[in-house]
């Protein structure tokens, strides 16, 4: 029997109605002869607002009793969907993570999978039963309910797909990947086939329709996901490994993200075993740090400034904040209004000019560059948050609308 993994995000499943709407992509599946195994994401504002319960009970929530707490909305969707299946006589099945099980490690609130088990959803498929599976949480082997941070739902599905070997559907309220954000250029384009390289980077540097954990999985063993909208049967956008993507174009797309911060450490001391002091206390409270630029030295004195997740600014300012004291150095500022925009595509492996248009688009707007981090396929520039949506908008039109960089092939 064929198998197939399909994911409904948060507003595929935002009501009643809409839950009723998703049936006939599962139910077509179904009939069609598919094992169909569903995983669910919570409703869409569930999540939030158990988030802003838990602080109105502690403004500093302990992090195991969020998880707790955030995993109740995906199992709320998940027996609502299987109800709702059922009454139009296809016969689901609701499992909480525990009960497939998803085993991950115990880094609560952003847990990662170590495996999966998927005998019982196998024993399910083989009774013509349809598994749908809560996606976003797991549990450790100690027996504590964790959840995978925000967007897992997608990792969650990725991870049964690897683990049954079979394609995954990722339903959304969009038709598949952009160009850009649609919100902020209207003219953005649909992308047909985007390979696992490059849609790792659009994740990473501000994409949001899928999780980079998610695509991480898929690159790794090789699973096909079809990102496609639940609102049409439009078909979407296909993430593949590159030697099937056929179409190297310079630049695929452009990202922006707007969920960084930067913290700047003054007037450090310019001596070996500083900047591993500084980043050694981050990295064991599970923050990860993304840009890092360090200064020329001046007599013997440097700044140093990188940028992490808003989400951890606070708690990396007060760590980094200890760490100066203990190493001498003259303060830390924090800034939380600037943007992170970005240029990716598999072509600039090949091709030449593309940093020197992207800094000169910008220049010519005005806009000022912080920082630069650079890999075979992507540039990115840390830029004030007031020009974000004007620096995506340029380099959309020059890159993507008018293509001025060509590729030049090896």
């Amino acid at each position: 029997m064929k198998l197939l993994v399909q994911k409904f995000g948060g507003t595929s499943v935002a009501s009643i109605e809409r839950m009723e709407q998703i049936t006939k992509y599962i139910g077509r599946a179904y009939d069609e002869g598919y094992g169909v195994v569903v995983v669910s994401s919570a409703m869409a504002g569930v999540t939030d607002s158990l988030i802003d319960l838990a602080k109105s009970a502690d403004p500093v929530p302990p992090e195991r009793e969020m998880d707790v707490l955030l995993a109740t909305g995906e199992q709320q969707a998940i027996a609502l969907l299987s109800m709702i299946l059922r009454k139009k006589g296809y016969p689901a099945v609701s499992l909480c993570g525990w009960q497939v099980p998803i085993i991950t490690d115990d880094v609560h609130t952003k847990a990662r999978i170590k495996k999966v088990g998927v005998n019982r959803i196998k024993s399910l498929i083989a009774e013509g039963k349809i598994p749908v599976v809560a996606g976003f949480q797991g549990i450790t082997e100690g027996g504590d309910i964790t959840t995978l941070g925000r967007g897992g739902s997608d990792t969650t599905a990725v991870a049964l797909a690897v683990a049954l070997n079979c394609d995954c559907e990722i339903y959304t309220d969009v038709n598949g990947i952009y160009t850009a954000d649609p919100r902020i250029v209207s003219n953005a384009k649909k992308i047909d086939y985007i390979s696992y390289e490059e849609m790792l980077e659009m994740a990473s540097l501000g994409a949001k329709v899928m999780q980079i954990r998610s695509v991480e999985f898929a690159a790794k063993y090789g699973v096909r996901i079809h990102v496609r909208s639940s609102f049409s049967d439009e078909e979407g956008t296909w993430i593949l490994p590159e030697e099937e993507v056929m179409e190297k174009v310079v630049v695929r797309g452009i990202s922006l993200d707007t969920s960084e911060s930067r913290i700047t450490v003054v007037k450090v001391p310019d001596k070996p075993g500083i900047a591993a002091k500084i980043f050694k206390p981050l990295g064991e409270a599970h923050i990860v740090v993304d840009m890092i630029v360090q200064n020329v030295s001046h007599q013997g004195y440097t700044d140093m400034s990188f940028t992490v997740n808003r989400a951890d600014a606070q708690k990396a300012e007060e760590i980094v904040r200890k760490t100066a004291k203990e190493i001498g150095a003259e303060d830390v500022v924090r800034d939380d209004r600037v943007a992170k925009v970005s240029i990716i595509g598999i072509g600039m492996r090949s091709s030449y000019g593309t940093a020197a248009k992207m800094f000169e688009v910008l220049a010519n707007k005005g806009i000022n560059i912080m920082a630069i981090s650079t890999s075979e396929i992507k540039i990115s520039c840390l830029i004030d948050e007031k020009y974000a949506e004007l620096a995506v908008r340029e380099l959309h039109s020059t890159f993507i609308e008018n293509e001025e960089v060509k590729t030049i092939e090896a």
